[in-house]
């Protein structure tokens, strides 16, 4: 099982950076080429929802991804470092009439549901975990074994 880890300063510039390295993975573990533009996507979409929550919550520990080769699967994890952002978000608020800061908080909600249902759609295979250490999106591919040749 080859483990490559990335950690990056929360960034938008450095998102772009971990597209790339992923799509060269993932090439490299056997996903299939017609796939590869899923995996840049869902990993950019990932990795831009990890950002923008540091960025929200202050948080200067760097955004974390893990791609994994596995004997019939690549996964690739992209964990944030604010606890309680599961599925649903980090506490939900409700935002009243006229302007106020909790609209805020609903906007950057709203966004972070939003990415979280792109990258459903573009992944078969996806879990969205939370917890005290922060929130990790675990995203897996099939892939298909080298063919040997004699």
């Amino acid at each position: 099982m080859a483990t490559v880890e990335l950690r990056f300063s929360a960034q938008p510039e450095h998102v772009r950076t971990a597209r790339l390295v992923a799509a060269a993975v993932a090439r490299r573990a056997g996903v299939d080429e017609a796939v590869l533009d899923e995996v840049r996507l869902a990993v950019g979409e990932a990795c831009s929802r990890a950002v923008g929550l540091h960025r929200s919550h202050g948080i200067t520990e760097p955004v974390r991804v893990v791609l994994t080769e596995e004997e019939k699967a690549f996964s690739i994890e992209v964990g944030d470092g604010v606890s309680g952002t599961g599925a649903g978000g980090a506490g939900a608020s409700e935002a009243g009439e006229g302007a106020s800061p909790g609209d805020h908080e609903s906007d950057a909600e709203d966004e972070d549901e939003m990415g979280l249902a792109v990258i459903s759609g573009l992944v078969d295979d996806v879990e969205v975990t939370s917890g005290d250490d922060g929130g990790v999106i675990r995203m897996s591919w099939p892939t298909t074994p080298p063919v040997a040749t004699s």
